[in-house]
């Protein structure tokens, strides 16, 4: 029998194989909680994890146990109450009797069951929260400038990490090696337990002959035995490589409404979408670019630090925000080589004769230009002449969504609305 002891050091992740598992295992209640914990974060709570929460009864698994039917015979050591033929009463039900366990609930007794509480990265967090997310309608351009590969398996390694080490060629190698290190000695050691077994068939007595061919046949047996079952560089390794796959440049334009009409609130909730729409973007196109327009009277493109931290405000005039996104795109990404996208939030409060306006620019100089445009309605009062025409514009252009967003609970379910990944 052969004994294995890994002396490996172990990093600071020595059970990341265990915890991706865990992730699979449980991705469905994680994803949920995921869900519910992005309503929570703050705007500019960008770098970090995430401490969710998951039941305890979401975790149960199959196991065998003895069923409650039939005849049993059972001794309860300690036994002073009961005597063979006794009834035992069931215990009483409920958290409020002091017996049994809780589910997350207090009980006099002291004791409970906690919900189970799971730390995740923020590249875990990140990757739940998008998995499922494109850009609609992405296509390849005539010059590609995004940096996309994907993971091709390419062959064996001999380095690698354990949880993609390939079992079976591993130990065919491992044989292959054993055969041919003792090939010669079993094949010597055949040849001498033949000649052996001759003489002790022609021989009954023992004759310093075949005492010597018993000690030659046991160090053989001992040197064929020394050979390790397997060794370091039997270990095979599935081995992947990056690809580069052809790709598609793209240029994400948010437009967000800044205006005096708009509160603190409603702020908040238009940036915390941004935020999440900026994170996607980075996270799943590593080169894309990403244009930030503020408006209120006058449009004014700016950085990203004055798109979510300036103070500045006025009136509402939405068109001079579609102006500028026009002009900027015309001028530095043309359609023919460019994935242009929009993103518009607001409080749908504009002037009344300027609402034709937009609808104008967004039919006859926008979305034929864009590969999708979405706009985001952030109210609790009644919908005005904004909306209105934005919806009538969404029902004849299948590249324009529009969405409403009441409270912070609305904007994760609505973000996955309008970038999930539409099946072929």
């Amino acid at each position: 029998m052969a004994h294995f002891i890994d002396r490996r050091l172990n990093g600071k992740n020595k059970s990341s194989v265990n915890r991706q598992r865990f992730i699979r295992r449980n991705k469905a209640q994680i994803k949920k909680a995921v869900g519910d914990a992005i309503t929570s974060r703050s705007v500019t709570d960008v770098e970090t994890g995430e401490q969710i929460v998951i039941p305890r009864k979401d975790l149960s698994e199959p196991f065998f146990h003895q069923g409650k039917g039939g005849k049993r015979e059972q001794v309860h050591p300690g036994n002073d109450k009961f005597q063979p033929g006794d009834k035992i009463e069931r215990p009483p039900e409920g958290n409020g009797s002091g017996h049994g366990s809780g589910q997350g609930n207090a009980s006099d007794s002291g004791e409970g069951n906690d919900e189970f509480s799971f730390e995740i990265s923020r590249d875990e967090y990140l990757d739940l929260l998008f998995e499922d997310l494109e850009l609609p309608n992405l296509e390849q351009k005539e010059v590609s400038n995004i940096t996309e590969t994907k993971v091709v398996r390419a062959g064996f390694s001999s380095v690698g990490l354990p949880n993609n080490i390939n079992i079976v060629r591993s130990l065919r190698k491992s044989q292959a090696r054993r055969i041919a290190m003792t090939g010669s000695k079993r094949r010597e050691l055949r040849v001498l337990e033949e000649r052996i077994s001759n003489l002790l068939a022609s021989n009954a007595s023992p004759t310093p002959e075949i005492e010597q061919l018993r000690k030659d046949i046991a160090h053989l047996k001992q040197q064929i035995k020394k050979v390790p079952f397997i060794d370091d560089f039997d270990i095979q390794y599935n081995n992947y490589v990056s690809f580069p796959c052809p790709s598609s440049r793209a240029v994400m334009f948010c437009l967000m409404d800044v205006s005096g009409s708009m509160d603190q609130a409603t702020k908040d909730i238009a940036k915390r979408f941004y935020i999440l729409l900026y994170l996607f973007l980075s996270r799943t196109y590593k080169t894309i670019e990403v244009v930030y327009i503020r408006h209120h009277t006058q449009a004014k493109e700016v950085d990203e630090q004055e798109f979510f931290y300036s103070q500045e405000t006025g009136g509402t005039i939405v068109s001079s925000a579609l102006k500028l996104m026009h002009n900027i795109q015309q001028a530095r990404y043309p359609a023919s080589q460019w994935n242009v996208y929009g993103a518009q939030a607001s409080d749908g409060d504009n002037w009344a004769d300027d609402t034709p306006l937009c609808h104008k620019l967004l039919a006859e100089n926008i979305l034929p230009n864009s590969r999708y445009f979405s706009y985001i309605e952030i109210t609790n009062r009644a919908h005005q002449s904004l909306w209105d025409a934005y919806q009538e514009l969404s029902e004849q252009k299948s590249q324009f969504a529009i969405k409403h967003i009441k409270e912070v609970s609305d904007i994760y379910p609505v973000f996955r609305q309008l970038f999930e990944k539409k099946l072929a």
